[in-house]
Parts: structure tokens; sequence; C-alpha cells
């Protein structure tokens, strides 16, 4: 009889295990449960600084959250990140709003930056089924720079003032400027003046030494460069908006938001975050102070309450 019941026992065990098992199966294979159903996300970023560090913002953003990241940083140029996006290759990564609309799509420059942001958003839509979540308030745009000394010698805070003054200072320029229409070409044509008293070609590397050894007056720069929270440089102010806005955001695979619209949320919540005296003094903490882009990111996301 004991033998009966033990038989009869083991097969109950059994069939209960298989069930489990079944059921186990089942529940990973359709989603259940809340890790199931978060999809991974690969997230690139472009081979300069500023792109990786708000490429692993966002990765660590999207761990915090419960997301597995795949990270493909430091991927290259515009043309690569992008190309990678649209084959599907990553599934975001930060771009600027300038960038998008000049280099990708090829359209006139604009000044308005709420303009330029939903033109991008239209069209890369509608050609490459992206989308341009809400954007920082960081601007890397491009811009003229002088010293504190300089400006104060010659009430210079403005590209218009830099036109009219131009005779009286030495231009450290950088490759390209001269010939660019957005850089010494495009600047005559629409402030007129900039005839330099001389002009010398310098790597990007050294032109704020340069400057700073005074060796010349004014050069070439980007408007988050770390360089700038120095307070012995003067960014000036593009008065009439020559440049275009390059304000940075998420530019995501539609089919990715789909699948997970939670992620935009995240996304979106560090974006909030960002403005562009804060990416100075991030990149500052990069290309200065020599830390690891990964731990700043870390420690801004911190900081600011996303991360404990």
């Amino acid at each position: 009889m004991y033998k009966n019941v033990f038989a009869k026992l083991t097969v109950f065990l059994m069939i209960a295990s298989m069930l489990l098992t079944a059921c186990s199966s089942k529940s990973e294979d359709s989603g259940v449960g809340p890790q199931a159903k978060k999809p991974t996300v690969r997230i690139g970023s472009k081979n300069f600084t500023e792109s990786l560090i708000l490429g692993e913002m966002y990765a660590l953003a999207l761990e915090n959250a419960g997301y597995k990241v795949e990270r493909k940083l430091n991927l290259g140029g515009t043309l690569v990140a992008h190309e990678a996006l649209r084959s599907g290759d990553i599934d975001m990564y930060p771009e600027y709003t300038g960038t998008g609309l000049i280099d990708i799509l090829k359209l006139p420059p604009k000044s308005d930056p709420q303009e330029v942001y939903d033109t991008v958003s239209k069209n890369y839509k509608e050609k490459f089924n992206l989308i341009w979540l809400k954007p920082t308030q960081a601007n890397d745009s491009q811009g003229l720079v002088t010293t504190k000394k300089v400006a104060e010698k010659y009430n210079l805070y403005t590209v218009s003032q830099l036109a009219q003054l131009a005779p009286q200072l030495r231009m450290a320029a950088v490759p390209e400027f001269e010939q660019r229409e957005d850089g010494l070409k495009g600047l005559k044509k629409f402030y007129g003046g900039f005839n330099f008293k001389s002009m010398k070609l310098y790597d990007f590397g050294v032109k704020y030494r340069v400057l700073l050894n005074d060796e010349a007056d004014v050069t070439v720069g980007f408007t988050t460069d770390g360089d700038l929270t120095n307070p012995d440089l003067v960014l000036l102010q593009d008065d009439k908006k020559f440049w275009p806005p390059y304000y940075v955001a998420p530019v995501v695979r539609s089919d990715l938001l789909q699948k997970d619209p939670g992620i935009e949320k995240v996304l979106n919540e560090v974006s909030s975050k960002i403005d562009s005296k804060k990416m100075q003094q991030l990149n500052a903490e990069v290309d200065i102070k020599k830390r690891e882009y990964t731990e700043i990111a870390k420690e801004f996301l911190q900081k600011e309450g996303i991360l404990k």
C-alpha cells in the first residue's frame, strides 16, 4: 500500500514540476514580470567628451529604471552615429538640433531654437522614423572668445562690436575657419567688417592657451567648451544670431518607444537637468581635470537626484 501511495505521490510531483516549468517559460516568453517587459536599449554617442558624458548619463538613468543597456559609445562623427541609428545598430544617441538641420537634413540655417527643433523633429519622423525627445538647455553652438583683459580694454562683449574692432585685434584661427560659410566668410557677409589686424592658424587644442598667453586677442570656440569656465575668458554674444542653435537631445528609434513608452520619461528627466553652464562644468572636469567621463556622468546624476 505504501509503495502504491509513494508511486502516486511521485507522479503528482513530476506533473506539478512540469506545469511549473511550463508556466515559468511562458511567463518569460510573454514578457510577464517587471524585468521581462523592459527591452534592452543600445546607446551610442559621437567621439568627443560631451557626447560621451551624455551617452553615459542616459545609460545610467535607464539602468537605474530597470532597463538593460548595451553601450556603443564613441562611434565616430555625425554621419557614423546617424547611420548606426538608421540601420538599427543602436537605438538612440544624443544629437544637436543645428547638426540635424544642416548636416543631416541639408536645410538652410535658422536662428529660432523652437523652429529648428520643430523642423528636425518633423523631418526626422517623416524621413527616418526617428524621434527627437525633449531637448536639454545646453546649446553647443559656435562662438568667438576673447580674454577678460581685452574685453575690458576695448569694451568688447558682442560679435557686432568685434566686427568693427577687428582691425585692432589679432585672430587665432582654427582649421577651415577662413573658408567655411559658418566661419569667417559667413561672418563677413552677415555682420560686415571682420578685417583682422593679423590672423594665424592654430590647432584646436592650443587656441585658448594662445589667447591666455597674449599671443592673440580672439579665437573660435564652442559655447559649452570646458575652458569657458575660466573667468579670464569671455564668450562674445552672437547678438544678431548668426549661428543656428545647437541644443542637444536624445534621438531615438520609433520602434523602441512603441515597445516601451516609459523610456521617454526616463530620458526626458535627464535632459531636463542639463543646461549650457552645467555642460561647460562637466566638460571641464574631463578635458581640463582629466577625470573619467563615466565618473562625471554618475556624479552628476547623483547630484541631481536621479541616482542614489
